[in-house]
Protein backbone atom coordinates (compact mmCIF):
# COMPACT_ATOMS: atom_id res chain seq x y z
CA UNK A 1 0.00 0.00 0.00
CA UNK A 2 1.33 3.77 -0.61
CA UNK A 3 1.57 6.24 1.65
CA UNK A 4 1.26 9.68 0.00
CA UNK A 5 1.73 13.26 1.69
CA UNK A 6 0.50 16.56 0.62
CA UNK A 7 2.05 19.24 1.83
CA UNK A 8 -0.08 22.48 1.39
CA UNK A 9 1.84 25.95 3.04
CA UNK A 10 -0.47 27.94 4.58
CA UNK A 11 -1.24 31.46 2.93
CA UNK A 12 2.14 31.03 1.25
CA UNK A 13 2.61 34.34 -0.35
CA UNK A 14 1.23 36.20 2.69
CA UNK A 15 3.42 34.02 4.93
CA UNK A 16 6.44 34.73 2.63
CA UNK A 17 6.21 38.32 2.93
CA UNK A 18 5.69 38.21 6.85
CA UNK A 19 8.75 36.65 6.57
CA UNK A 20 10.34 39.11 4.96
CA UNK A 21 9.13 42.24 6.93
CA UNK A 22 8.63 41.25 10.47
CA UNK A 23 6.30 44.60 10.55
CA UNK A 24 3.87 42.83 9.12
CA UNK A 25 3.79 39.76 11.37
CA UNK A 26 0.38 39.24 13.34
CA UNK A 27 -1.23 42.13 10.92
CA UNK A 28 -4.23 41.56 9.20
CA UNK A 29 -2.37 41.74 5.26
CA UNK A 30 -3.02 40.43 1.75
CA UNK A 31 -0.77 40.13 -1.03
CA UNK A 32 -2.16 41.80 -4.24
CA UNK A 33 -1.48 42.13 -8.13
CA UNK A 34 -1.18 45.47 -7.65
CA UNK A 35 -1.00 48.26 -4.57
CA UNK A 36 -4.29 49.93 -6.19
CA UNK A 37 -6.11 47.42 -7.96
CA UNK A 38 -6.34 43.56 -8.77
CA UNK A 39 -7.06 41.17 -6.91
CA UNK A 40 -6.10 39.19 -3.69
CA UNK A 41 -3.87 36.22 -4.46
CA UNK A 42 -3.37 35.20 -1.10
CA UNK A 43 -4.52 37.05 2.52
CA UNK A 44 -3.06 36.85 6.13
CA UNK A 45 -5.01 34.55 8.49
CA UNK A 46 -5.50 37.54 10.16
CA UNK A 47 -7.28 38.69 7.27
CA UNK A 48 -8.90 36.03 6.86
CA UNK A 49 -10.62 36.31 10.27
CA UNK A 50 -12.08 39.89 8.33
CA UNK A 51 -13.64 37.75 5.59
CA UNK A 52 -10.73 38.59 3.27
CA UNK A 53 -10.67 35.81 0.72
CA UNK A 54 -8.49 35.03 -2.27
CA UNK A 55 -10.00 36.30 -5.52
CA UNK A 56 -11.82 39.79 -3.74
CA UNK A 57 -10.83 42.59 -5.37
CA UNK A 58 -8.91 45.67 -3.84
CA UNK A 59 -11.63 47.50 -2.80
CA UNK A 60 -14.01 44.25 -1.74
CA UNK A 61 -10.69 43.66 0.22
CA UNK A 62 -10.57 47.11 2.22
CA UNK A 63 -14.76 47.38 2.58
CA UNK A 64 -14.11 43.78 4.48
CA UNK A 65 -10.94 45.26 6.51
CA UNK A 66 -10.15 48.99 6.13
CA UNK A 67 -7.30 48.50 7.67
CA UNK A 68 -5.83 45.39 5.82
CA UNK A 69 -2.29 46.10 4.30
CA UNK A 70 -1.90 45.58 0.93
CA UNK A 71 1.24 44.05 -0.60
CA UNK A 72 2.37 43.97 -3.84
CA UNK A 73 3.01 40.54 -5.32
CA UNK A 74 7.15 39.77 -5.40
CA UNK A 75 7.08 36.42 -7.47
CA UNK A 76 11.20 36.15 -7.13
CA UNK A 77 10.30 35.76 -3.29
CA UNK A 78 8.33 32.79 -3.92
CA UNK A 79 9.70 31.23 -6.32
CA UNK A 80 13.12 31.45 -3.67
CA UNK A 81 10.56 30.00 -0.64
CA UNK A 82 9.64 27.27 -3.14
CA UNK A 83 13.08 25.80 -4.27
CA UNK A 84 14.16 25.99 -0.38
CA UNK A 85 10.98 23.75 0.49
CA UNK A 86 12.21 21.65 -1.85
CA UNK A 87 15.70 21.15 -0.72
CA UNK A 88 13.99 19.66 2.61
CA UNK A 89 11.47 17.72 0.69
CA UNK A 90 13.77 15.57 -1.38
CA UNK A 91 15.73 15.18 2.19
CA UNK A 92 12.79 12.76 3.06
CA UNK A 93 12.35 11.10 -0.25
CA UNK A 94 13.21 11.77 -4.04
CA UNK A 95 9.71 11.61 -5.36
CA UNK A 96 8.44 14.93 -4.77
CA UNK A 97 5.93 16.38 -7.87
CA UNK A 98 5.31 20.05 -7.52
CA UNK A 99 1.37 20.35 -7.26
CA UNK A 100 1.67 23.95 -7.66
CA UNK A 101 4.43 27.13 -6.41
CA UNK A 102 2.86 26.07 -2.68
CA UNK A 103 1.45 22.44 -2.76
CA UNK A 104 3.97 19.11 -3.32
CA UNK A 105 2.84 15.68 -3.47
CA UNK A 106 5.38 13.20 -1.78
CA UNK A 107 5.56 9.35 -1.81
CA UNK A 108 7.20 8.12 0.99
CA UNK A 109 6.36 4.22 0.43
CA UNK A 110 9.28 2.08 1.94
CA UNK A 111 10.93 4.94 4.13
CA UNK A 112 9.23 3.46 7.78
CA UNK A 113 12.34 1.66 8.47
CA UNK A 114 14.86 5.02 8.48
CA UNK A 115 12.28 7.71 9.02
CA UNK A 116 9.21 6.13 10.94
CA UNK A 117 5.53 5.84 10.07
CA UNK A 118 3.79 8.68 7.40
CA UNK A 119 2.51 10.29 10.61
CA UNK A 120 5.75 10.43 12.25
CA UNK A 121 7.10 11.37 8.80
CA UNK A 122 4.94 14.37 8.79
CA UNK A 123 5.65 15.87 11.81
CA UNK A 124 9.11 15.97 11.45
CA UNK A 125 8.36 17.70 7.97
CA UNK A 126 6.46 20.41 9.61
CA UNK A 127 8.90 21.07 12.45
CA UNK A 128 11.40 21.21 10.21
CA UNK A 129 10.02 24.00 7.48
CA UNK A 130 9.04 25.62 11.15
CA UNK A 131 12.07 25.52 12.30
CA UNK A 132 14.35 26.36 9.13
CA UNK A 133 11.86 28.71 6.85
CA UNK A 134 9.50 30.10 9.52
CA UNK A 135 6.47 28.50 7.76
CA UNK A 136 3.75 26.72 8.59
CA UNK A 137 1.74 23.84 6.28
CA UNK A 138 -0.47 21.39 6.69
CA UNK A 139 -0.20 18.25 5.47
CA UNK A 140 -2.70 15.04 4.55
CA UNK A 141 -1.52 11.56 4.37
CA UNK A 142 -3.51 8.73 2.32
CA UNK A 143 -3.12 5.90 0.61
CA UNK A 144 -3.19 8.22 -3.02
CA UNK A 145 -2.91 11.83 -3.77
CA UNK A 146 -6.95 12.22 -4.14
CA UNK A 147 -6.98 11.17 -0.47
CA UNK A 148 -3.79 12.76 0.77
CA UNK A 149 -5.08 16.37 -0.78
CA UNK A 150 -8.60 15.83 0.98
CA UNK A 151 -6.50 15.61 4.29
CA UNK A 152 -4.63 18.68 3.94
CA UNK A 153 -7.48 20.47 2.80
CA UNK A 154 -9.29 19.25 5.89
CA UNK A 155 -7.54 21.00 9.01
CA UNK A 156 -5.91 24.43 8.43
CA UNK A 157 -3.83 26.21 9.42
CA UNK A 158 -1.11 24.28 10.28
CA UNK A 159 -2.97 20.74 10.18
CA UNK A 160 -2.11 17.12 10.01
CA UNK A 161 -4.86 14.64 8.80
CA UNK A 162 -4.27 10.96 8.18
CA UNK A 163 -6.90 9.51 6.04
CA UNK A 164 -6.31 5.61 6.39
CA UNK A 165 -7.84 3.17 3.65
CA UNK A 166 -10.61 1.57 6.57
CA UNK A 167 -11.57 5.01 7.21
CA UNK A 168 -12.29 6.27 3.26
CA UNK A 169 -15.54 5.14 3.18
CA UNK A 170 -16.65 6.72 6.57
CA UNK A 171 -14.80 10.12 5.55
CA UNK A 172 -16.24 10.01 1.96
CA UNK A 173 -19.81 8.98 2.64
CA UNK A 174 -21.40 12.03 3.59
CA UNK A 175 -18.76 14.37 2.47
CA UNK A 176 -19.62 17.17 -0.21
CA UNK A 177 -18.26 15.84 -3.70
CA UNK A 178 -17.42 19.34 -4.29
CA UNK A 179 -14.74 19.07 -1.63
CA UNK A 180 -12.90 16.62 -3.81
CA UNK A 181 -9.52 17.89 -5.81
CA UNK A 182 -11.46 18.39 -9.79
CA UNK A 183 -14.55 18.67 -8.73
CA UNK A 184 -15.44 22.54 -9.63
CA UNK A 185 -18.67 24.60 -9.28
CA UNK A 186 -19.84 23.81 -13.27
CA UNK A 187 -19.25 20.13 -12.47
CA UNK A 188 -21.02 20.16 -8.78
CA UNK A 189 -24.00 21.87 -10.38
CA UNK A 190 -24.21 18.89 -13.13
CA UNK A 191 -24.36 16.21 -10.41
CA UNK A 192 -26.53 18.05 -8.57
CA UNK A 193 -29.07 17.87 -11.40
CA UNK A 194 -28.57 14.42 -11.43
CA UNK A 195 -29.31 14.34 -7.81
CA UNK A 196 -25.90 13.30 -6.52
CA UNK A 197 -24.45 15.84 -4.06
CA UNK A 198 -21.86 13.62 -1.99
CA UNK A 199 -19.24 11.55 -2.70
CA UNK A 200 -20.83 8.37 -1.58
CA UNK A 201 -23.33 9.14 -3.56
CA UNK A 202 -20.81 9.27 -6.44
CA UNK A 203 -19.30 6.47 -5.73
CA UNK A 204 -22.48 4.62 -5.89
CA UNK A 205 -24.42 6.22 -8.94
CA UNK A 206 -24.60 3.77 -11.87
CA UNK A 207 -21.76 3.73 -14.14
CA UNK A 208 -23.68 3.78 -17.27
CA UNK A 209 -25.38 7.04 -15.86
CA UNK A 210 -22.13 8.93 -15.27
CA UNK A 211 -20.79 7.73 -18.78
CA UNK A 212 -23.68 8.88 -20.64
CA UNK A 213 -23.56 12.04 -19.07
CA UNK A 214 -19.81 12.72 -18.99
CA UNK A 215 -18.32 10.37 -21.22
CA UNK A 216 -15.36 8.84 -20.08
CA UNK A 217 -14.38 11.17 -17.22
CA UNK A 218 -17.65 9.56 -15.84
CA UNK A 219 -15.71 6.20 -15.12
CA UNK A 220 -12.87 8.70 -13.34
CA UNK A 221 -15.56 10.48 -11.32
CA UNK A 222 -17.16 7.28 -9.89
CA UNK A 223 -13.71 6.01 -8.49
CA UNK A 224 -13.32 9.63 -6.60
CA UNK A 225 -16.49 9.11 -4.99
CA UNK A 226 -14.99 5.64 -4.05
CA UNK A 227 -11.44 7.57 -2.90
CA UNK A 228 -9.59 5.78 -6.34
CA UNK A 229 -6.43 7.37 -7.48
CA UNK A 230 -4.05 5.42 -9.31
CA UNK A 231 -2.12 8.63 -10.32
CA UNK A 232 1.78 7.96 -9.45
CA UNK A 233 3.75 10.95 -7.59
CA UNK A 234 5.84 12.11 -10.54
CA UNK A 235 9.88 12.66 -9.48
CA UNK A 236 10.94 16.23 -11.40
CA UNK A 237 13.38 13.99 -13.45
CA UNK A 238 10.40 11.90 -14.79
CA UNK A 239 8.42 15.32 -15.40
CA UNK A 240 11.50 16.52 -17.54
CA UNK A 241 11.48 13.10 -19.70
CA UNK A 242 7.81 13.81 -20.32
CA UNK A 243 8.01 17.29 -21.28
CA UNK A 244 10.99 16.60 -23.66
CA UNK A 245 8.14 15.13 -26.16
CA UNK A 246 5.71 18.35 -25.79
CA UNK A 247 5.43 21.44 -23.98
CA UNK A 248 2.02 22.66 -23.36
CA UNK A 249 -0.63 24.65 -21.19
CA UNK A 250 -3.74 24.53 -20.20
CA UNK A 251 -6.99 26.18 -18.63
CA UNK A 252 -10.40 25.86 -17.16
CA UNK A 253 -12.17 29.11 -18.03
CA UNK A 254 -14.23 30.95 -15.62
CA UNK A 255 -17.49 30.31 -17.34
CA UNK A 256 -18.45 28.26 -20.15
CA UNK A 257 -17.75 30.07 -23.96
CA UNK A 258 -19.24 30.34 -27.30
CA UNK A 259 -17.73 33.32 -28.12
CA UNK A 260 -14.97 32.52 -30.85
CA UNK A 261 -13.26 36.14 -29.98
CA UNK A 262 -12.54 35.49 -26.62
CA UNK A 263 -11.68 31.98 -26.84
CA UNK A 264 -8.96 33.29 -29.63
CA UNK A 265 -8.00 35.50 -26.28
CA UNK A 266 -7.45 32.71 -24.52
CA UNK A 267 -5.10 30.52 -27.06
CA UNK A 268 -2.72 33.48 -27.57
CA UNK A 269 -2.16 33.78 -24.05
CA UNK A 270 -1.67 29.94 -24.02
CA UNK A 271 0.65 30.27 -27.00
CA UNK A 272 2.50 32.98 -25.70
CA UNK A 273 3.57 30.90 -22.48
CA UNK A 274 4.25 27.70 -24.72
CA UNK A 275 6.44 29.91 -26.57
CA UNK A 276 8.03 31.22 -23.83
CA UNK A 277 8.54 28.04 -22.34
CA UNK A 278 10.38 26.63 -25.69
CA UNK A 279 12.86 29.08 -25.90
CA UNK A 280 13.71 28.76 -22.32
CA UNK A 281 14.94 24.99 -23.02
CA UNK A 282 16.18 26.32 -26.78
CA UNK A 283 13.37 23.90 -28.12
CA UNK A 284 11.08 24.29 -31.24
CA UNK A 285 8.92 22.24 -31.94
CA UNK A 286 7.04 20.37 -35.71
CA UNK A 287 3.47 20.22 -34.67
CA UNK A 288 0.83 22.45 -33.09
CA UNK A 289 -1.74 21.29 -31.50
CA UNK A 290 -5.60 22.23 -30.01
CA UNK A 291 -7.18 20.83 -26.80
CA UNK A 292 -10.84 21.52 -26.30
CA UNK A 293 -13.21 20.98 -23.53
CA UNK A 294 -16.90 20.97 -23.91
CA UNK A 295 -18.86 21.57 -21.23
CA UNK A 296 -20.20 17.88 -21.45
CA UNK A 297 -16.56 17.08 -20.54
CA UNK A 298 -16.15 15.47 -23.76
CA UNK A 299 -12.52 16.56 -24.80
CA UNK A 300 -10.85 16.08 -28.12
CA UNK A 301 -7.67 18.20 -29.86
CA UNK A 302 -6.80 18.97 -33.12
CA UNK A 303 -3.31 19.28 -34.90
CA UNK A 304 -1.07 20.52 -37.70
CA UNK A 305 2.26 19.62 -38.82
CA UNK A 306 4.48 21.75 -40.02
CA UNK A 307 6.90 21.76 -42.41
CA UNK A 308 9.58 24.11 -40.38
CA UNK A 309 9.78 24.42 -36.56
CA UNK A 310 8.02 27.23 -34.35
CA UNK A 311 8.79 28.30 -30.57
CA UNK A 312 7.26 32.21 -31.27
CA UNK A 313 4.29 32.44 -29.54
CA UNK A 314 2.44 34.44 -32.02
CA UNK A 315 3.33 31.42 -34.59
CA UNK A 316 2.17 28.81 -32.15
CA UNK A 317 -1.17 31.11 -32.22
CA UNK A 318 -1.82 31.03 -35.85
CA UNK A 319 -1.88 27.72 -36.19
CA UNK A 320 -3.78 27.00 -32.91
CA UNK A 321 -6.47 29.55 -34.51
CA UNK A 322 -6.38 27.92 -37.72
CA UNK A 323 -7.40 24.77 -36.05
CA UNK A 324 -10.02 26.60 -34.02
CA UNK A 325 -11.62 28.30 -37.16
CA UNK A 326 -11.34 24.94 -38.91
CA UNK A 327 -14.50 23.66 -36.29
CA UNK A 328 -17.80 24.26 -35.56
CA UNK A 329 -18.47 24.23 -31.86
CA UNK A 330 -21.01 21.99 -30.61
CA UNK A 331 -21.45 23.10 -27.10
CA UNK A 332 -19.49 25.93 -24.85
CA UNK A 333 -15.76 25.34 -24.52
CA UNK A 334 -14.71 24.54 -20.51
CA UNK A 335 -11.25 24.07 -21.24
CA UNK A 336 -8.44 25.19 -23.66
CA UNK A 337 -5.26 23.92 -23.85
CA UNK A 338 -2.02 24.43 -26.74
CA UNK A 339 0.85 22.68 -27.28
CA UNK A 340 3.69 21.89 -29.15
CA UNK A 341 5.10 18.59 -30.26
CA UNK A 342 7.71 16.78 -32.81
CA UNK A 343 10.52 19.01 -30.33
CA UNK A 344 14.19 19.68 -31.21
CA UNK A 345 16.57 20.77 -29.21
CA UNK A 346 18.95 24.08 -30.15
CA UNK A 347 17.27 23.98 -33.57
CA UNK A 348 16.55 27.11 -34.15
CA UNK A 349 19.25 29.45 -36.46
CA UNK A 350 19.71 33.25 -36.83
CA UNK A 351 16.88 34.51 -39.15
CA UNK A 352 18.47 35.73 -42.27
CA UNK A 353 15.95 38.66 -42.98
CA UNK A 354 15.29 41.69 -40.82
CA UNK A 355 12.23 41.45 -40.00
CA UNK A 356 12.52 38.39 -38.81
CA UNK A 357 15.24 39.20 -36.88
CA UNK A 358 13.71 41.73 -34.81
CA UNK A 359 10.73 39.60 -33.69
CA UNK A 360 13.24 37.18 -32.69
CA UNK A 361 15.30 39.83 -30.38
CA UNK A 362 11.59 41.51 -29.21
CA UNK A 363 10.37 38.00 -28.26
CA UNK A 364 13.89 37.55 -26.78
CA UNK A 365 13.52 41.17 -24.66
CA UNK A 366 9.97 40.08 -23.56
CA UNK A 367 11.17 36.81 -22.23
CA UNK A 368 14.04 38.95 -20.05
CA UNK A 369 11.67 41.32 -18.76
CA UNK A 370 8.96 38.76 -17.97
CA UNK A 371 11.29 36.51 -16.27
CA UNK A 372 12.69 39.01 -14.19
CA UNK A 373 9.58 40.80 -12.73
CA UNK A 374 6.53 38.21 -13.39
CA UNK A 375 4.73 36.35 -16.31
CA UNK A 376 3.01 39.06 -18.51
CA UNK A 377 4.44 42.33 -16.92
CA UNK A 378 5.23 42.82 -20.86
CA UNK A 379 2.63 41.16 -23.14
CA UNK A 380 0.88 41.92 -26.66
CA UNK A 381 -1.90 44.48 -27.00
CA UNK A 382 -4.51 42.29 -27.06
CA UNK A 383 -3.60 40.75 -23.63
CA UNK A 384 -2.75 43.75 -21.99
CA UNK A 385 -6.28 44.41 -20.40
CA UNK A 386 -6.20 40.79 -18.84
CA UNK A 387 -2.68 40.69 -17.09
CA UNK A 388 -2.10 44.60 -16.55
CA UNK A 389 -2.59 44.68 -13.05
CA UNK A 390 -1.87 40.61 -12.62
CA UNK A 391 1.49 39.28 -10.73
CA UNK A 392 1.25 35.70 -10.48
CA UNK A 393 3.31 32.87 -10.78
CA UNK A 394 2.29 30.47 -13.55
CA UNK A 395 0.61 27.38 -11.89
CA UNK A 396 2.96 25.33 -14.64
CA UNK A 397 6.23 27.21 -12.23
CA UNK A 398 8.97 24.57 -11.40
CA UNK A 399 12.29 25.02 -10.01
CA UNK A 400 13.59 22.42 -12.57
CA UNK A 401 14.14 22.12 -15.93
CA UNK A 402 12.07 23.88 -19.00
CA UNK A 403 9.57 24.07 -17.11
CA UNK A 404 11.49 26.85 -14.55
CA UNK A 405 10.26 30.35 -14.59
Amino acid sequence: MRSILHIDMNAFFASVEQRADPALRGKAMAVVGSKHRGVVLSPSYEARAFGVRTGMTYWEARRMCPKVVLVPADPSKYSHACEELLVIWKDFTPLVELFSIDEAFLDVTGCERLLGDPVQIAIRIKERIWREKGLTCSVGIGPNKLLAKLGSDMRKPDGLVLISPEDVREVLEDLPAKELCGIGPSLTEQLAAMGIRTCGELGRAPLAKLTARFGIAGERLRDMGLGIDDDAVVSPIEQQEEESKSVGHSMTLDEDCSDIQMIERHILQLSEKVGRRLRRGSYSGHTVSLTLRYSDFHTFSRQKKLDHSVNHGLDIYSYARELLRGLRLALPVRLVGVSVWGLEKNASQMPLFDDERHRKFIAEAMDDINDRYGDFTVTWGTLADRHRHERIISPAWRPEGDRQY
